[in-house]
């Protein structure tokens, strides 16, 4: 089966939200220097500690974020409103500082996880169903291309490859049993595993927070630049997935392969 002209448009909408360019490029033509100086600025032990923040973060996030919205697919999503509630937490980041980074990011990541399940809905997704919610966990791993991250798995079906069983249990689990105390292990897996991506985009975000001189006005510029690379993200995700749909996912996977990889 060939995919509809309409829907290669579509799809390559989809492949070059997700592939070009990562958040580090972004930000760094933001910042205006290159992101490794802020790399170096980071605490000794921040790669040991940043686990547990993001994965502590995504965990809170999936407890409240997506459960509180109407579920009607379809219905246009509201960007703007999330980008503003990221722009204000970052804000308090960045006159606080790196230290404010394991209070700021729960409220940050839990209003993106909201965004995302926002713009899953405009895309035909029912925000009800354990697939579609464990779908909006997934986007925290597609960061984009990164220097910091593995290339052999920094592509968007090599890291939803490497996801999927974790995906799938989770969701085959709350399907059946619900979010109950029984599911938590399966859902933390699944986050662990989001969280080691995730981790690699919350480090480029603190070093340019790290930089001397971005303050409270940076800290919402880099955080609406955040929740803006994830939202591209989700768009090119559930654009896929919408395809996925009509086609099935290996016909939608060799029409992205044959897509210019520059979209």
């Amino acid at each position: 089966m060939k995919i509809s002209e309409l829907h290669e448009k579509e799809l390559l909408v989809a492949k070059s939200l997700l592939e070009n360019p990562g958040l580090a490029a972004k930000i760094t033509n933001l910042i205006g220097t290159p992101i490794e100086k802020g790399l170096d600025l980071l605490p000794d032990d921040w790669s040991k500690n940043i686990a547990k923040v993001t994965e502590k973060s995504l965990i809170k996030a999936s407890d409240a974020a997506i459960f509180t919205m109407k579920d009607i697919p379809g219905e246009g999503s509201s960007n703007i409103w999330h980008k503003l509630g990221v722009a204000v937490s970052g804000g308090v980041g960045g006159f606080f500082g790196l230290a404010a980074i394991a209070v700021e990011l729960p409220i940050s990541t839990s209003i993106m996880l909201r965004s995302i399940a926002d713009i899953a809905r405009s895309e035909g997704e029912s925000i009800t169903t354990p697939e579609t919610q464990m779908a909006c966990l997934e986007v925290f791993a597609l960061g984009g291309p990164s220097d910091l991250d593995d290339g052999s798995e920094s592509g968007y079906f090599a890291i939803r490859a490497a996801l999927a069983k974790s995906v799938a249990e989770a969701a085959e689990f709350i399907l059946k049993k619900g979010i109950t105390d029984e599911a938590a292990p399966i859902l933390i897996k699944l986050i662990a595993k989001i969280a080691e991506k995730f981790g690699v985009q919350v480090t480029q975000k603190a070093a340019a927070q790290a930089v001397p001189a971005i303050g409270a006005a940076g800290g919402a510029i880099i955080n609406t630049l955040f929740i803006d690379h994830f939202q591209d993200m989700a768009r090119g995700h559930f654009i896929i997935r919408k395809l996925e749909r009509v086609y099935g996912y290996e016909v939608v996977k060799d029409a992205y392969d044959a897509l210019p990889k520059n979209g």
